[in-house]
């Protein structure tokens, strides 16, 4: 079977995340760079890696990697690569762009040259002179870093955090992505309890019951690469049973999602159930102050209000002193809360074990780690 080379991208702090997964999957030669993990396999590792990384943006196929620093090296470089055997004669492509510290810094232009060179690759392969491109799509990136380019074509289509699930959902909802690396970063088993104090559309619940049930993320959507010609149906479909298969449906949660919002907790039961989960996560409308923790070990997983506008800081403040206060006795329990407020600490009352510097979509925020003891081997 033909050999690839993929490029799953990352959000800023997650790299080690996916670096872990893609581990995990079997993947050959990975290596690590500022925002993406590289690996190989074959045609097969394509719907692998699209159905099952969780904490990955985008999975890319790499078509090529050479340093231009002028239009006639991008162009003649970028007609050299095999786009022939990717892209058939109806495809259709775009060709987006992004230029860091590189002598070629005007991106529109380099997405033109680029187009233009696969257009006349392609010419010469199927001897015309015009595409209709009304079959399957193909997003073409040319990507200049330091005068490095990289041209790769998008194997997802939309982002890998669309699981398929999130209908709906409240106001700055968290991504599902990130909200799994940040189960992923826990200590959390799927022996233990589980509680998000804040649930909003119950996303971080939701993602933990799809890593305890083990459900492959990308299960419930499509990609841009099932429809290419390339594939012969079956390593999709395989793909799918395969994952299917791995589905664990005897696994017993202690999943718990509660939230002051009535028609937040609506929603989130609507994405469980979409998701395949709902029953193993328990939804509550309850205030912070009403929680009862019973389970004498367990871990907390949250992403509470940030206070990104300056009539909500005080609100902030006085939320963060009281779960500083309700979770100070909690001291077998451990505790993961994730805030963009740099005082977040200060109200808190207490200095994190482990900090970790991450970004929810385009905002800075840090991961706040309090770790608990070890339960005795009866309890986990």
């Amino acid at each position: 079977m033909k050999k690839v080379e993929l490029i799953a991208t990352a959000t800023f702090g997650l790299e080690a995340i996916v670096k872990r997964e893609v581990i995990d999957l079997g993947f050959e030669d990975i290596k690590t760079d500022n925002a993406m993990v590289t690996f190989k396999g074959d045609l097969s590792s394509i719907p692998k890696a699209n159905l099952w990384l969780r904490c990955a943006d985008r999975v890319l196929l790499k078509l090529g990697e050479f340093n231009a620093t002028t239009f006639d090296q991008l162009f003649e470089q970028t007609k050299a690569l095999p786009w022939e055997e990717w892209i058939p004669e109806d495809g259709k492509f775009t060709v987006t762009g992004k230029s860091i510290n590189s002598k070629l810094f005007s991106v529109p232009d380099c997405q033109s040259i680029v187009k233009k060179a696969i257009v006349e690759k392609l010419k010469k392969k199927y001897n015309v002179t015009w595409f209709s491109e009304t079959g399957p799509e193909y997003t073409v990136q040319v990507s200049l870093l330091k005068d490095k380019a990289i041209l790769t074509i998008d194997t997802s289509g939309t982002g890998l955090h669309k699981r398929g699930y999130r209908e709906n959902s409240v106001q700055a909802p968290i991504k599902e992505t990130l909200a799994a690396a940040l189960v992923k970063l826990s200590f959390w088993n799927k022996d233990r309890l589980l509680l998000d104090p804040f649930c909003g559309s119950g996303t971080l619940p939701i993602e933990a019951a799809m890593i305890g049930r083990n459900i492959a993320p990308g299960l419930n959507r499509s990609f841009a690469s099932e429809k290419w010609s390339i594939f012969k149906p079956e390593i999709w479909k395989n793909a799918r049973v395969d994952a299917l298969k791995s589905i664990d449906q005897n696994v017993q949660l202690k999943i718990k999602g509660t939230d002051i919002d009535p028609e937040a907790i609506e929603i989130a039961k609507e994405n469980a159930f979409e998701a395949g989960v709902d029953d193993c996560i328990e939804f509550d409308q309850k205030p912070l102050g009403e929680l009862d923790f019973k389970d004498e070990y367990g871990v907390i997983i949250c992403n509470p209000p940030y206070g990104e506008r300056l009539s909500e800081v005080e609100e902030v403040e006085k939320l963060y002193t009281s779960m500083g206060n309700y979770f100070e006795n909690l001291n077998t329990w451990s505790k993961y809360i994730i805030t963009s407020f740099e005082e977040f600490e200060n109200f808190y009352g207490k200095k994190a074990d482990k900090k970790r510097k991450l970004y929810n979509g385009r905002i800075k925020v840090d991961y706040y780690q309090y770790f608990g003891p070890r339960p005795p081997k009866s309890i986990t």
